[in-house]
């Protein structure tokens, strides 16, 4: 078998791991089972859990045979990893509906046929059937309080000031451990990995098959990515990067990857991109060599936007770029559009005759009406590539690109999207 530690490791992907040589020779023996847990805690996944996807998937190259589990149980208790608050709780119907938007995104990442063909579980369907007495008796018998609370996830709950830990949270070890028991029963999986917060989460699983079944399984952790300017990764000025193009579009997701600084091309196209280590050095050469064309972001936010959006997505998004930076507005599809109405560029809604004033001041290119018709007067605004003459102006569907879209632009680099009102509610 190739050795999927050693690219990991070469890729900064390697945290922390159980067993030592021991998991060497397990991995390298035959093809083994491999699974990464997924929670619903959102309607979508963000772009902080493309490493542990895009790993599953190296994992599977490599001739092992993924498992992608989503936590309709887990994601109702709450895991305590990284936080220093007890998580809201979510309704038990708001959950489910978050499970099968995740399953849908996960999928994705691996291949579902093959010899090696990935499986998509959901814990609920064994958690739910288990009894408060067989929880307790075959599973928190086996775990001791004493060696629980040492765990970082709990220590720094108990010894922050004003803070705790309810029983849900705190049991939440223990429902994973099950979960990688009930894997190990099924599925004879034998790997479990995850973020460097969930070695103590990885370790129960590990500790409990050992006492329950005697069976030896290992676990490894991944980095949670940093961006080198101290800056939490996955943030925009928006908030976070989804991988549903609802909330966030694959414009707006291929711009987050174009604006990476310099310092951090050669780590992320090493953490999300499945590019050999040569190719790699070869792209962070070019870049160093002329840093102003961002070769390194352009192709780091083309391989990733492809994987998550697929070749439409970042086709989309590439035109997008281009028509916004090189005024080409009539290149742009309906499509197109609808994402910059959605978080691609400030946008108002408008009604039949509005004012161009009106819509630069509702679009904050302009302070006040007597700034936009400056910038009328001084030729400084067009819509939809044409030049703003008249200060009185008004918008029409029938001047509106798909009867609907008005792009504005101040200067060369200031974009702004007019969007007339549906029917149905102007």
């Amino acid at each position: 078998m190739p050795d999927i530690l050693k690219e990991l490791d070469i890729r900064g992907l390697l945290v922390q791991r159980s067993h030592g040589h021991e998991l060497d020779h397990h991995l390298a023996s035959d093809s083994r089972t491999v699974y990464c847990g997924f929670d619903p805690t959102a309607p979508s996944l963000h772009v902080g859990n493309l490493v542990p996807l895009l790993t599953l998937g190296r994992f599977q190259r490599n001739g092992h045979r993924p498992i992608i589990l989503v936590g309709g149980a887990t994601g109702l208790i709450g895991d305590p990893s990284g936080r220093d608050e007890e998580r809201q709780l979510n309704p038990t119907e708001v959950v489910h509906e978050w499970v099968n938007r995740l399953e849908e995104q996960t999928s994705r990442f691996v291949s579902f046929e093959g010899s090696n063909a990935a499986l998509a579980v959901n814990n609920y369907d064994w958690a739910s059937s288990t009894s408060l007495i067989e929880f307790l008796r075959d599973v928190g018998k086996h775990f001791s309080v004493n060696a629980l609370i040492q765990r970082d996830a709990v220590r720094s709950r108990l010894e922050r000031d004003g803070g705790g830990i309810s029983y849900t949270e705190f049991s939440y070890a223990l429902v994973q451990a099950l979960d990688f028991l009930q894997l190990y029963r099924d599925y004879n999986c034998t790997v479990q990995v995850g973020g460097q917060d969930q070695w103590g989460n990885i370790v129960s699983g590990v500790d409990l098959i050992r006492r329950v079944e005697g069976g030896s399984t290992y676990g490894l952790t991944l980095p949670l990515v940093e961006r080198s300017d101290g800056k939490k990764f996955g943030k925009s000025t928006g908030g976070a990067i989804w991988l549903d193009p609802a909330l966030t579009s694959p414009y707006s997701f291929y711009q987050f990857w174009m604006n990476i600084d310099d310092a951090d091309v050669r780590s992320f196209l090493h953490y999300f991109t499945y590019d050999a280590p040569d190719e790699i050095n070869a792209i962070v050469d070019a870049h160093k060599a002329e840093p102003s064309r961002r070769e390194g972001q352009r192709h780091l936010a083309s391989q990733i936007t492809e994987l998550v959006h697929g070749v439409s997505g970042v086709r989309s998004a590439e035109r997008i770029t281009e028509a916004l930076f090189g005024g080409e507005v009539e290149r742009l599809t309906e499509v197109d559009l609808a994402q910059l109405q959605l978080d691609g560029v400030p946008s108002a809604l408008v009604s039949e005759k509005y004012e161009v004033l009106e819509g630069l001041v509702a679009v904050e290119l302009a302070e006040s009406k007597g700034r936009a018709r400056q910038l009328i007067q001084q030729g400084g605004v067009t819509i939809n590539s044409r030049k703003v003459e008249n200060v009185d102006a008004t918008l029409t569907r029938e001047a509106a690109l798909f009867g609907k879209y008005h792009l504005l632009r101040r200067g060369k680099k200031s974009w702004s999207l007019l969007v007339h009102e549906d029917a149905s509610t102007s």
